[in-house]
């Protein structure tokens, strides 16, 4: 399933209107604020690749008082817990 967490960078005093608009997209599944050079972290999850974009262009990158976001999609298969840890032994 196509993945992405998105940084946003928002107007000062924001957040917590920025928050509850993400609350409501049904493809956010995770949302935390931070500290540091961005404000807000966003997991992401859609049906398809089209629909992530859409999702992140048209609706949180639209959000009133977001200033920038930084997207980076996962890589589907990469970094899962599932995978055997010692498939990568004897590997320099």
């Amino acid at each position: 399933m196509p993945t992405a967490y998105v940084l946003i960078n928002c107007d000062l005093g924001s957040e917590e209107e920025i928050l509850k608009e993400l609350r409501r997209l049904t493809e956010v599944v995770e949302l935390s604020g931070v500290y540091g050079v961005y404000d807000i972290i966003v997991k992401i999850r859609a049906d398809s690749m089209d629909k992530l974009r859409e999702t992140i262009t048209w609706h949180v990158r639209r959000i009133d008082k977001v200033r920038s976001t930084l997207t980076m999609i996962v890589i589907e298969g990469q970094g899962d817990k599932s995978k055997s840890q010692t498939s990568n032994i004897g590997l320099v």
